[in-house]
């Protein structure tokens, strides 16, 4: 069974639990809920096939039963208090708490350097621009951010990127691309914070309203859609992202980082149908 921290749902941790356990043993759902204290002899088993849900309540009970103990018990614990937040605030700070325990504990848990690298817009923005400012201080790559960041935060999110693995320094002190994209990964929490990231771009996106037209361009369409002509539309989006990102990488050099923002979203509610009009 693999480790604690490889895994993020409760759920699949008691079921390969209760699978390893079971291969070795005549150990079954009876016995476990006992030994967590359930007078129902199936309930974790309809916990892991998301009939039922564990309470935060009864998550160290269950904790106990596994055999878990100190940081692994807290651990669980919070997993359980992940599933159960609401927005992704709380989600995002139930995540943040685990990542903490984990970075606390010496630990690598699935999904922190991914859920690190989209909440915050620097790390893409200085993963563009520093290999391409060969040579240059710290603080002149934050006047180059904008909005201009300080020094300190460049150093340490290039430090980060490097310890990601998504840009690589060489001898001389120069940055280079390790690859030409960067994917969410497998982990829930990960979209969360890369709603943060694209939050913080759409309040640069309506202050860069103000720039001159020679250095943006913005444009809308409203539209009446149907959720087929809406899926359509999501797929042509789809597509042409990959052919932007195709025209960018034509070129080796970079003179200014961009952020593209398209965004397609609902202006009313849906509409009611087979409702007829009083005449």
């Amino acid at each position: 069974m693999k480790e604690i921290v490889e895994y993020t749902d409760y759920r699949k941790y008691i079921q390969d639990y209760y699978e390893e356990h079971k291969r070795c043993s005549a150990f079954s759902w009876r016995d476990f809920a006992r030994a967590a204290g359930f007078s129902s002899a199936v309930y974790l088993k309809y916990v892991c096939e998301g009939k039922r849900n564990l309470s935060l309540g009864v998550a160290g009970s269950v904790a106990n039963a596994m055999g878990l103990a100190g940081f692994e018990n807290t651990y669980f614990v919070l997993m359980v208090s992940y599933a159960h937040a609401k927005g992704d605030s709380a989600k995002r700070a139930a995540f943040e708490a685990r990542c903490a325990l984990a970075r606390a504990h010496k630990v690598h848990a699935l999904g922190i350097e991914e859920f690190d690298y989209f909440k915050s817009w620097k790390n893409p923005v200085l993963r563009e621009l520093a290999p391409h400012m060969p040579g240059a201080k710290p603080l002149e790559m934050a006047h180059a951010c904008k909005p201009a960041i300080t020094a300190t935060e460049v150093s340490e999110t290039l430090d980060f990127l490097v310890k990601m693995n998504l840009l690589k320094k060489d001898r001389n002190g120069n940055y280079r691309q390790t690859e030409k994209s960067v994917s969410m990964g497998i982990v829930d929490a990960v979209p969360i914070a890369a709603r943060e990231m694209q939050r913080q771009m759409g309040e640069f996106a309506i202050k860069a309203i103000d720039l001159p037209l020679s250095e943006r361009d913005m444009s809308g369409t409203v539209l009446g859609l149907t959720h087929k002509s809406y899926e359509r539309i999501k797929k042509e989006i789809v597509d042409f992202r990959r052919r932007v990102a195709a025209i960018a990488t034509e070129d080796d050099e970079t003179e200014r980082v961009y952020r593209l923002n398209v965004q397609l979203f609902p202006v009313s509610e849906p509409l009611k149908k087979g409702i007829k009009k009083e005449v």
